[in-house]
């Protein structure tokens, strides 16, 4: 009888021991899964493709200060990228893009330049408008000219620099100047928005209708001054992944970086206005 007993109940105990080694070996596989996921997805996309490698962005040089930052931020954020910058008048870089010059992403100051390019069908995805800026006048510092307003910059005794009609900052100077029904000459017409403030940095001219972002970039080397037309005139900027990418993930990630409230927040703090 006492072996029948033992029969009788070591069996149980058996399937019990097997069925806790099976569960503890289930278990273990599953962390295994897990753990090579999670280690799997840290260095992916929200796609699953890897963000690695270079990207050359092609941006209005008023972006100059903003992107250089976001694009550090987006190296330390995801190791073994490179970006490369492009900054110049949107005009000139939608027409190297057309032309075949080899980038991944165009930021431009104005939804006209970058018609250019999606007009040449050289853009990979539809344009978003991640900012827009202001004109203000640049003064030299302390403005002693005593300049207070768009008015005031037609006195044939100031030397005035403009953005050349065909970049944006230009343009949306001769739409302020249109606004305002005021005619001015300047002394002399600059390739893009930098190069305009650069003149008043220099004490080459007087005074400049450049954005507000490159005044507040420039610090005290020049004086602000808004005027109420540029109400009239305010840019918005565009960005697009372009056709001709050879990395368009990385890409991607960085026009997403561009776009998010990381982005947005260096941007305002550069003085861009919201989308």
């Amino acid at each position: 009888m006492t072996r029948s007993v033992r029969t009788r109940n070591s069996r149980p105990v058996q399937v019990a021991a097997l069925g806790a080694a099976t569960l503890l070996a289930l278990s273990a596989c599953s962390s295994s899964d897990d753990s090579s996921s999670a280690k799997s997805g840290s260095a992916k996309s929200g796609s699953g493709t890897k963000i690695s490698g270079d990207i050359t962005v092609f941006a209005a040089a008023s972006l100059k200060e903003s992107f250089t930052t976001l694009g550090e931020d987006f190296e330390k954020g995801h190791p073994g990228t490179k970006v490369t910058f492009s900054f110049g008048g949107s005009d000139s870089l939608a027409a190297s893009i057309t032309g075949g010059a080899p980038a991944d992403v165009f930021a431009s100051a104005s939804p006209k330049t970058m018609k250019v390019v999606t007009d040449a069908k050289d853009n990979a995805g539809v344009p978003a408008t991640f900012v827009r800026n202001q004109l203000e006048i640049a003064t030299l510092p302390g403005n002693p000219d005593k300049v207070a307003s768009l008015k005031d910059l037609t006195d044939k005794d100031l030397k005035v620099v403009l953005c050349d009609k065909t970049v944006p900052c230009g343009a949306a100077a001769e739409k302020a100047l249109a606004a305002s029904k005021l005619k001015l000459t300047p002394v002399s017409y600059e390739e893009d928005v930098k190069s305009a403030l650069n003149k008043v940095v220099l004490k080459e001219a007087d005074a400049a209708v450049v954005y507000r972002t490159d005044v507040k970039a420039a610090g005290d080397k020049v004086e602000g001054v808004e005027f109420r037309e540029s109400a009239d005139a305010i840019n918005a900027y565009p960005i697009t992944l372009l056709k001709e990418s050879k990395n368009t993930e990385t890409a991607k990630a960085f026009i997403a970086l561009v776009r998010s409230a990381e982005g947005r927040k260096v941007l305002t703090a550069a003085g861009f206005l919201q989308p």
